[in-house]
């Protein structure tokens, strides 16, 4: 049996009033998602276990079937592992977003979504102005800023905080006065950098300096065939779903004109899905593009991305004889431009049917499966019964 598992992040939404008072979901012309809830059985999961943060990083360990109360330690850690930076036994990881902030104002957390080569220019800088730290850089504005021997910090995601003053959220905790020295640095590094010059003269936002948050050590996650009895792959343009999919020992396969952003190639994606079904026994798609919408506010942009997702979905639906799920990681309203840890709507092909006919999350309330634990999810996919 083969399982394919499509992974539209922060798809989930509330009603809109731009979009006649529906969601995104229940507004955009999706026939092949409809066509999954409409031939399959449709249900709610809980994604976000009660006392954690809305996260990606807790919600897709948690559909994987790793409990975050036992394995997570934090974001930067499970990006760390994706990059190939080798941490220690006492090192600890940030998540360093390049993010712009104006007058004390989070003005934008992915500093006008950089480009990688602008945020790798910024960072060889900034590496060489600190002193026992490492910053590492990563895809557009997600990087990585590593402390040897560090004692943690309690951080504040920027995206949760857009047009906020930040002196609010600034780290508390044991690496806090050393993850501010090291911002204060980025301030001045970036202030006349060549980069942030040309951005300006360009019509764009500068990087004004860097985000540390959700540090943590590196962690050690059971092996996901040994777990589930199944060879598992990883398709993403994120390296914090490739970090957990390392972890696990599932392969991570790179598609060529995967962004991480709204422009992501989604039928890219769709096609390197199917083809690594030849090796793999389950797949899991994870397209970030509807997340990054719902950053922006954007229901234009959030619609857009959700209607060429079907379009990939159509193309798997074609071409793959198995069980196919569909779902988002949680909900990133538009309204908040945050995420929010509702349950989410799902909908699986190959595991029985129900009176659902469309996929949205009204219509998948509806749905036969009820209200699930995300913890149960792939055993209840890879279980072989209906």
């Amino acid at each position: 049996m083969k399982y394919l598992i499509i992974l539209g992040d922060g798809m989930a939404d509330w009603p809109c009033e731009s979009l006649n008072n529906m969601t995104p979901l229940a507004y955009a012309d999706i026939p092949n998602m409809d066509r999954i809830a409409r031939i399959g059985r449709s249900g709610m999961l809980k994604t976000v276990k009660d006392g954690f943060e809305p996260g990606s990083d807790i919600a897709n360990l948690s559909v994987l079937g790793y409990d975050p109360a036992l394995y997570y330690t934090g974001r930067g850690a499970l990006e760390a592992v994706s990059m190939g930076v080798d941490l220690g036994p006492d090192d600890i990881a940030y998540r360093c977003n390049l993010v712009t902030v104006n007058d004390g104002v989070m003005h934008d957390f992915s500093a006008g979504h950089i480009t990688s080569e602008e945020g790798a220019a910024l960072l060889a800088s900034l590496d060489a102005a600190l002193s026992g730290v490492s910053v590492y850089p990563g895809v557009s504005y997600r990087n990585l800023l590593v402390v040897p021997g560090g004692a943690g910090a309690e951080t504040k995601p920027p995206h949760d905080i857009v047009d906020e003053k930040i002196v609010g959220y600034l780290p508390t905790g044991g690496d806090a006065s050393l993850l501010e020295e090291c911002v204060r640095v980025s301030r001045e590094v970036f202030a006349d950098h060549p980069v942030n010059r040309k951005r300006i003269a360009d019509g764009k936002v500068p990087a004004t300096q860097i985000w540390p948050w959700s540090g943590g050590k590196k962690p050690q996650l059971p092996s996901f065939e040994e777990r589930y009895g199944v060879r598992g792959a990883m398709i993403s343009a994120v390296d914090l779903l490739n970090g957990i999919a390392r972890c696990a020992g599932m392969d991570v396969i790179t598609v060529p004109g995967a962004t991480g952003y709204l422009d992501t190639d989604y039928m890219a994606k769709a096609r390197y899905a199917v083809a690594a079904l030849e090796k793999a026994d389950l797949v899991y798609m994870h397209v970030e593009a509807p997340d990054e919408a719902g950053h922006l506010g954007s229901a234009e942009e959030k619609v857009r991305a959700i209607e060429r997702l079907d379009e990939a979905v159509g193309y798997i639906l074609d071409h793959v004889d198995g069980v196919i799920a569909l779902l988002p990681d949680h909900p990133t309203p538009l309204a908040l431009k945050t995420h929010t840890s509702d349950p989410v709507p799902f909908a699986v092909i190959g595991k029985g049917t129900d009176d659902v006919d469309s996929y949205s999350e009204t219509a998948a309330e509806k749905g036969s499966f009820g209200l699930m634990d995300a913890l149960d999810f792939i055993l209840m996919l890879t279980k072989n019964k209906e």
